[in-house]
């Protein structure tokens, strides 16, 4: 079963990253941390990349069967590498068009489909409404960490 916070946060978590990063200019939106450590842009591009993998998880597991699933791993990944050459605009056009995806996806599961389970390699064997719940953790860690970068 789907509970109010969740329906909420998929809603509206990742209007948010707008308001963090409509002021900053190319620059401060592709500055590195430290070496090795992903810039602003690099966040959004693995938050926009990640949605179809999500998106895909719960069409699996939707499949029946407790499928288990690997880690994923963004760096090597081709869609992460072409994504982070778009422009802003663009990354934010995609994350948009994929969350209504998404928003549809999970708001028309019925009860049953929500107890459908798939496994994650470190925290076990997930409902969708669980693997629901940790994309959006997922996503509201990378916004800190761009609220983070934009404001350091």
């Amino acid at each position: 079963m789907l509970y109010s916070s969740l329906v909420c946060r998929l809603k509206s978590q990742h209007l948010a990253l707008s308001e963090i990063v409509n002021h900053l200019d190319e620059k401060q939106l592709n500055r590195q941390p430290e070496p090795g450590k992903w810039s602003i842009k690099d966040n959004i591009a693995h938050m926009v990349t990640y949605q179809p993998v999500f998106m895909a998880r719960v069409h699996q597991i939707l499949k029946g069967g407790t499928p288990a699933f690997n880690a994923y791993r963004a760096d090597n990944e081709p869609d992460f590498i072409a994504a982070r050459e778009l422009p802003l605009n663009e990354l934010m056009r995609k994350l948009m068009g994929n969350r209504r995806q998404i928003l549809e996806l999970i708001t028309n599961l019925t009860d049953d489909d929500l107890l459908l389970q798939g496994t994650h390699p470190k925290y076990g064997t997930l409902t969708i409404t669980e693997w629901t719940e940790f994309f959006l953790l997922h996503e509201a860690h990378h916004l800190f960490t761009i609220f983070r970068l934009a404001k350091g």
